[in-house]
């Protein structure tokens, strides 16, 4: 190859050329040869063999670092693959699998199944792949509004529901409002560096006092964006009515997937060329953080629709892992790494739940519609007790493991007041989840108790989701040591 493309910019970009490439053929076969509806259920085969070659790709990486260490650079260090982004990437496969497995019967049964759905999907982890290994602001940038852009599509993608229009619109502005921030805090780091890459940012960072002018405001703007990515409060207004609107395995992928690069944005930024200016946005996290624990969990408790329920308590899980963040050692790195992990499958494995429940007389999305399952179906109340449980951190579930780290992160960094706080709030975590509970497993059901029809692929995607729950809150060793593997530092 020429100089321009070696093969070692192949070989760390090879995961997000095959994602991009079977999405654009999704496209093409859609168009050209499944024309017709019932035959798009063979689109789904395009995104699983787009992860099995994006996964392949991933395990050749992985299997690099372990045997030559170090890390993989390309395109002049504008991107990076080391154990943290391979273990971000990791994760968007998981999510990515887990949802495709559930959508083609969900959109099938609202007559909105296009192929288009499965191209996007890829597309948006396309994105997350350069949001995980970018270490260059116009790399991140670039990830960041390709996800973007296929969210505010996916979010909007029952077009003749109202709802979903309006919630498109409404994560439209107030996504690109936020960019608008997050690129004029780029561009004021690009101009005290006069570069644009992570490692010349963190030297002209550390050379300026944190509270210089420029610098802060470079703080607070790009603080601001970042923390509208990832919903926390007080830049959280997008999620209940995205989350709400957009079809629910679309809330799915967008609840997980786009979390999990934004904490991945955030992590490579704030930990990395921005951590010489800790004094300075650590106060801003910290505020972030407390009002996210305290609006995502009071909020929540009034909620009589699941899928906004589940969206203040995104917001709350993303107050406890700004912690993780602000206690800045490496037990605080761990605990986000592990958290995150563990949030894909219990949050995942919620949203299940209520993909198996929208039918012709329920739509599954209000907190009656959970009303008597144990006697609809024992299996499906039981998984989703296993998942609330998680969310809400009883062990012996992930959800646990997670939550544990967070706080022995606060009380080792002696932010024994921060500890307190958190603590207080999974009590109050503990009465909505609960809620939910006692609807499933207590009240009788509104109308005659009917089995669910539920695909292959859910019942795969739900046992995957609720063996993994349960697993990493009962062995988790494996996982801490793959989380401990992954550190920025």
């Amino acid at each position: 190859m020429s100089e321009f493309y070696t093969s070692t910019d192949h070989f760390v970009l090879l995961p997000a050329l095959m994602l991009a490439l079977f999405g654009c053929a999704t496209l093409l076969f859609d168009f050209w040869v499944f024309p017709h509806e019932k035959q798009r259920r063979w689109l789904l085969l395009f995104l699983v063999l787009g992860e099995i070659f994006a996964g392949v790709a991933y395990w050749r990486q992985q299997a690099f670092l372990n045997d030559h260490g170090g890390v993989l650079t390309a395109f002049n260090g504008t991107l990076t693959v080391d154990q943290f982004a391979l273990y971000f990437h990791w994760i968007f496969l998981i999510t990515a699998l887990l949802v495709g497995l559930i959508s083609y019967r969900y959109f099938e049964a609202k007559r909105e199944h296009h192929g288009e759905y499965y191209a996007l999907v890829l597309l948006a982890q396309a994105g997350m792949y350069f949001l995980a290994s970018g270490t260059d602001l116009v790399t991140l940038f670039v990830g960041l509004e390709t996800m973007a852009v296929t969210f505010y599509v996916l979010v909007g993608f029952l077009r003749a529901d109202p709802r979903s229009n309006e919630a498109a619109l409404k994560y439209l502005l107030l996504g690109g409002f936020s960019s608008g921030f997050l690129a004029y805090g780029f561009s004021l780091l690009y101009g005290i560096s006069a570069s644009t890459k992570l490692s010349d940012i963190a030297l002209a960072v550390a050379n300026r006092d944190p509270y210089d002018p420029i610098l802060y405001l470079a703080l607070v703007t790009v603080t601001v964006g970042v923390l509208f990515k990832i919903a926390a409060v007080p830049f959280h207004m997008w999620a209940p009515d995205a989350y709400e609107g957009a079809p629910t395995v679309v809330t799915a992928f967008l609840a997980v997937g786009s979390k999990a690069a934004s904490f991945a944005l955030l992590l490579r930024l704030f930990l990395g060329p921005l951590e010489a200016a800790r004094d300075a946005w650590e106060p801003l996290l910290i505020a972030a953080a407390i009002l996210s624990m305290t609006i995502g969990n009071l909020a929540a408790v009034t909620q009589t629709n699941t899928k906004r329920l589940l969206a203040y308590s995104s917001i709350n899980h993303a107050g406890y892992m700004l912690l993780g963040v602000v206690a800045g050692n490496a037990t605080g790195i761990q605990g986000v790494l592990i958290y995150m992990l563990v949030y894909v499958f219990m949050t995942i494995g919620a949203f299940l739940i209520l993909v198996a429940l929208n039918r012709d007389e329920t739509s599954g999305e209000d907190v009656d519609d959970l009303r008597g399952l144990m006697s609809k179906n024992p299996a499906h109340a039981i998984w989703m007790l296993i998942f609330l449980l998680s969310l809400a951190g009883i062990p012996p579930t992930a959800g646990f493991i997670g939550k544990y780290f967070i706080f022995l992160s606060l009380i080792e960094s002696g932010r024994y007041v921060l500890a307190v706080i958190a603590t207080v709030y999974v009590a109050v975590a503990i009465y909505y989840y609960l809620r939910l509970v006692k609807s499933m497993f207590v009240e009788d059901p509104e109308r005659e108790p009917t089995p669910l029809a539920v695909s292959f692929g859910t019942r795969v995607a739900l046992v995957v989701s609720g063996i993994a729950t349960l697993l990493i809150g009962v062995y988790p060793e494996p996982f801490i040591r793959f989380a401990q593997q992954s550190f920025l530092r």
